[in-house]
């Protein structure tokens, strides 16, 4: 299970975009990466590939590392901390680390 899942808001705690917030669109577990609706956008120049596609800047969302994101609970809507618990059921559930409140 992971900590932050796809459709999660989350909020971008340090780098050039410190301070925002948006929705995770993609993760990669395996690099640690995050694609965040609006975060991390850069200037691509694009070269003219065949007459159906034009050429030029072409802005782009790009990976951010998940060390630098912190998930807005849903029940606060404040950036907390996520730990995994385990259920007398042996179901396990993501809570908030200060409260022990289930985010769901």
């Amino acid at each position: 299970m992971r900590k932050i899942k796809n459709n999660d808001n989350v909020i971008v705690t340090k780098g050039k975009d410190a301070g925002k917030s948006g929705k995770v669109q993609k993760i990669l577990p395996s690099k640690g990466k995050l694609l965040i609706e609006g975060i991390n956008i850069y200037k691509k120049h694009m070269k003219t590939q065949s007459e159906s596609q034009q050429g030029g800047i072409i802005d782009r969302e790009m990976f951010v590392d998940i060390s630098n994101v912190r998930l807005i609970d849903p029940n606060t809507n404040e950036p907390t901390k996520v730990k995994i618990t385990q259920l007398k059921d042996q179901s396990r559930v993501r809570t908030n680390k200060t409260t022990d409140e289930v985010i769901e």
